[in-house]
């Protein structure tokens, strides 16, 4: 039992090490969707598919803004709600990452999308 203890725990530093290891740190709704591309590729997207978190500072509507990309195309943001400590990290430069958790053909469109934001450990 040390022995599997032992290596289950050089596994995960090794992985850590290579930054591997990743934690949720936050699961959101995507906001906004109704005014960008999330219409025109949803046939596309899948559970899973990474996401890019685009900062916008000098957004006029929210200086915290955060822009949810796939593959370049604007799908929403992340909630005003929710983006203030994001904004801050990916400020200082965080590494932070995003993917979609679930997708959903909803009328409410802030039911259409969620998706999480990842951290390095």
């Amino acid at each position: 039992m040390r022995l599997l203890t032992a290596i289950s725990l050089l596994c995960w530093l090794s992985a850590a090490a290579a930054g591997g290891l990743r934690m949720t740190i936050q699961r959101l709704p995507l906001a906004g969707s109704q005014y960008h591309a999330l219409a025109e590729v949803r046939a596309r997207l899948k559970v899973g598919d990474a996401l890019s978190l685009v900062r916008e500072p000098g957004n006029r509507h929210d200086a915290n803004a955060i822009r949810i990309d796939w593959r370049g195309r604007p799908l929403g943001y992340v909630p005003r709600a929710a983006n203030r400590a994001l904004a801050a990290a990916l400020d200082r430069g965080e590494a932070l990452s995003a993917r979609i958790t679930r997708l959903g053909d909803d009328a409410d469109p802030w039911r259409r999308l969620e998706f999480e934001v990842l951290a390095g450990l």
